[in-house]
Formats: C-alpha cells, structure tokens, sequence
C-alpha cells in the first residue's frame, strides 16, 4: 500500500523504457508489464529516490494537493504490483533531474491509439532461434522441422542481444522449431540474461530434464512455456505426435518439483479441445502453471489444416464465455480481439500489433511484422544485411506503413469496429482476405460470408522447412512419426534427420 510520507523507488528489479506517451516498465522478477500513460507521472517516478516522500516528489512536480489524486492513484498502482518500493532508510537522497515542464497526456487519446503508431522498440519480440525440431506439429506456424544451415551464428545472436540490450527490449520470445535443440541455446540464455534481457522460451518439453528444470529455478529472468494442444493423450498427439503429451507433462513435472515459479501452458485453442477448457486450466494448477491460450493462425502448417481444426461459430462463443468468466486469471497474448464484438472487451490491448509493438525475427535474421505472417508481403528486412535490428524497425518501409492510420475498410461500418479492430492481419491473409475486410472468424459472420468467394487467392508462406518425411498435408491426415537419428555435424544443407542428440 502506498505511504505518500514515505520514500519510495523503483523496485531493482523494475526496468523504465520512455516513450513517447509515457513509459513502459518492466519487472524481471514477477515478468509483468506496465505502463505509464503521462509523461509527467514517468518524471514523478523517475524522481522519487531525490524526495523526502512520494507527496514531496509530487509536489516538486508542480503538481498540488488538490490536483495530486491521478498521480496517486498511479503511484499506489504501481506500489500494489511491485513496480517501486519503500526506499531503505539509510539510502542517500539521489539527485533529481529538473522537472522538464511537460504537460500531461490528452485524455481523449486512448493508449490503444498511440501503440498503432509505433512504439521505440518491440513490447513482444518473437525470436526463431531454429527450424530445426523433433516434433512434426500438423499446425506449425513456421513450418518447422529441418535446421536451416545458413541460421545464425552464435556471435550474431549475441551482437543482436546487444543491440536488444540498447534499444531496452524488455525481454524476447524465444520459439522455433524446438529452441532448446540448438547446441548454443543455454549459452544465449544466459548472454541474454546477463545483459538485461530477458528470456521467454516455448519447448515441447523435450529438454527438460530435473537437472534444466533446477537450473531454471535459480533465475528470475526466465521464462518457460510448455505447449500442449491436448488435455489428454488422444487429442493432443493427434496434432503435436505420439508421445508429446507425456513429454510436457513430465516437463510441467520438473519444474514443479524444482520449485519453478508459474511456467505457462501454451495451448493452441481447436475445436477438438475447446471442450477441454477446464481440464487445461486444472492442469496448469495442478503444477503451479499459469495456463495461455492462444489462437489457431492459418499460418506455416496451419494453413492446410485450419479448415479442419478452427473452432467453429458456436465454440467461438464457448470460448469467449470462458475467457470473460476466467479474467485476468488466463493469458491470451492478445490473440482473441476478434471475440470483443460480443460484447465486454477482452483483458489486454485489443489491437494488431504487427510492426507496432511486436515483430519476428526468425533463424537467418529476417525480420517479420508478425509471427503469424511470414511471408514476402511482411518481410522488413534482415539484421545481417539491412544495418541491424534497430534500423528495421525504425525506418523499415513496411513497418511505417503498418504504422500509418488506417481506414479500417468496410469493418469501421460494424457497431463493433472499436472492440475487435478489424480482426487478426495474418489470419485474413491467409485465408485470401482483404486486409481492410472482416476476420475469417468474424463473430458477427461477416467472415463466414466472405470466405464463400470461391475466387479468392490464397498465399503460400514465404519458408518451408516441413521434413521430407512429413509432406505437407493436404487439408487431411495426422502427425508423421519422426526417426531420432543425431546429426552428425552442422548440416551443409537442410536436414531431414531429427535434431536431438
């Protein structure tokens, strides 16, 4: 609880990023984010440790006793979520820069609006670390599988930690592929770590052993998500392969066991387990988890089976029922903006980010707007050959244009415009629609209307790396089995052979 008569800070913890709304701060510790929405407030915060007490600080700022109640509201916001703390009472006053004199935000503006715009640097950055992969998931986003052998290399990975060191990219998304299958994986882990960075990874749990699982434990700057499409055997193999449903839980089991703080179990809604809803959630419970739904894309793989495996029209509404009565208690990612159209919004920012607030960087270094879009068509550049991550994501054409207003198309016509935004970029895209058109998934049925033009084009993604031993399915058809053969060294080529040792 907020004592305005005493001294606070920011928590050691607690990273701030400015910009220009306000600020972002990070917490390593309880991996959660806030934001700012004022740029006086971010001054307030920043002068805290220079003021006798948060009222002085306040005060310093200009700001009255009768005008204070916002700036105390945010402050015993931030003291309930751990973001700054009571200062120890032999610390020295730290200096205090001058109060710059800037006016507060416009009110009339909507933080939402402001994130379309452009952030300094990525909120959420997704990071492919490898295609390679032991498992064959028929709904692969990225068509993973064979190790690309122009990947890049570990010192270029740790130029482009560095380059996230500077920019303050709070932390990264690190997928694939199976990201812990890359010989150097542990060892970017821990570069990361050490330079302010943290680390989220997605795993099939396959390298999750006691011993990992302990290792993980002793850090607060990392992250793990187990993925799991299944809340038993049956459904899950069906779609991730034989065996996979065993190997996460056992993951699960581990981290558990070391005394792992609330990993997150990453489910890939379907209709085949959206009746499997409180089962996940009984799951990820019962080991301390936190349970992350996420949407089906027809992206990667997924293109060719998101006509079987999209819920249909009714579980939509299933889902979204549960996600309201579930709250805060389940993460989403901001997957299920479309769903807002029936009615209360869904907690988190209810818009696209693509090339706004998050982006893909994938193993060759080529930068996407979005993990769900890989495709020439969001393609902004690379980080070996474009002058690094930092001058894609400023001044990369693709992303100012993203980044531009929008007209919004026929949807800004729709009473629920303002909720669901339009809907999903890359689910449109992949489905052959528009992209100022409605979501395929449309809640209101405009998608379903859509989707009956037999004359739409549908695009292939811009990279393959499915084995040759698991064609590419046909709109049929389940999970290939894999032959767990080591590689012998870096592969010269694209390799077909399974990439655990």
């Amino acid at each position: 609880m907020l004592d305005l008569e005493t001294r606070w800070q920011l928590h050691p913890r607690v990273a701030l990023r400015p910009e220009p709304f306000g600020a972002l701060l990070y917490h390593f510790g309880t991996r959660k984010l806030s934001f700012l929405k004022n740029p006086r407030i971010v001054e307030i915060v920043r002068s805290l440790p220079g003021h006798t007490s948060a009222r002085a600080a306040i005060r310093a700022a200009g700001i009255g006793d009768s005008a204070a109640d916002p700036y105390v509201q945010a402050l015993a916001n931030l003291a309930e979520s751990d973001m700054i703390q009571q200062a120890p009472e032999t610390a020295a006053l730290a200096e205090s820069a001058p109060f710059s004199g800037v006016g507060p935000a416009d009110p009339a503006v909507r933080l939402v609006d402001r994130f379309e715009s452009g952030l300094a640097a990525p909120i959420c950055l997704t990071w492919e670390l490898t295609y390679a992969c032991n498992l064959s998931c028929v709904h692969c986003l990225s068509s993973s599988g064979r190790r690309d052998p122009n990947e890049l290399s570990t010192e270029q990975c740790k130029a482009l930690i560095d380059e996230f060191q500077r920019m303050q990219v709070f932390y990264v998304n690190i997928g694939g592929g199976e990201p812990t299958v890359r010989p150097d994986f542990w060892e970017l882990v821990d570069y990361a770590t050490s330079h302010d960075v943290g680390v989220k990874f997605s795993t099939n749990g396959v390298r999750i052993t006691p011993e990992v699982a302990q290792r993980l434990a002793a850090s607060d700057y990392v992250d793990v998500q187990i993925s799991l499409d299944g809340a038993d055997a049956e459904v899950n193999d069906a779609v991730r392969g034989p065996g996979s449903y065993d190997t996460a839980i056992r993951a699960l089991e581990n981290l558990a066991n070391a005394g792992f703080k609330d990993a997150k179990l990453s489910v890939v809604a379907t209709r085949h387990n959206i009746d499997q809803l409180d089962q996940f959630k009984e799951i990820a419970d019962r080991y301390g988890a936190t349970l992350r739904l996420t949407r089906l894309r027809p992206s990667g793989r997924g293109a060719d089976v998101w006509d079987e495996l999209h819920p249909l029209p009714e579980q939509q509404r299933t889902l979204y029922d549960w996600l309201v009565r579930n709250g805060e208690g389940v993460l989403t990612g901001d997957s299920f903006f479309h769903l807002s159209a029936y009615g209360e919004a869904l907690p988190g920012l209810n818009m696209c980010g693509a090339g706004r607030v998050v982006c893909l960087v994938d193993p060759l270094g080529d930068v996407y707007a979005c993990p769900f879009a890989i495709h020439e068509r969001f393609h902004a550049g690379n980080v070996v050959t474009d002058g690094g991550f930092a001058t894609v994501w400023r001044d990369s054409e693709l992303f100012n244009e993203l980044r531009e207003p929008s007209g919004g198309g026929a949807c800004t016509k729709c009473a629920h415009y303002d909720s669901c935004r339009g809907g999903c970029m890359a689910a449109k895209f992949f489905t052959g629609l528009p992209a100022d058109g409605p979501d395929p998934e449309c809640v209101q049925g405009y998608g379903e209307a859509a989707l009956a033009d037999t004359g739409r084009i549908i695009p292939r993604p811009a990279v393959d790396h499915s084995r040759k031993s698991a064609p590419r399915r046909q709109r049929s058809g389940g999970p290939v089995p894999l032959t767990l053969l080591p590689p012998a060294k870096r592969p010269a080529r694209a390799c077909d052979e399974s990439p655990l040792v």
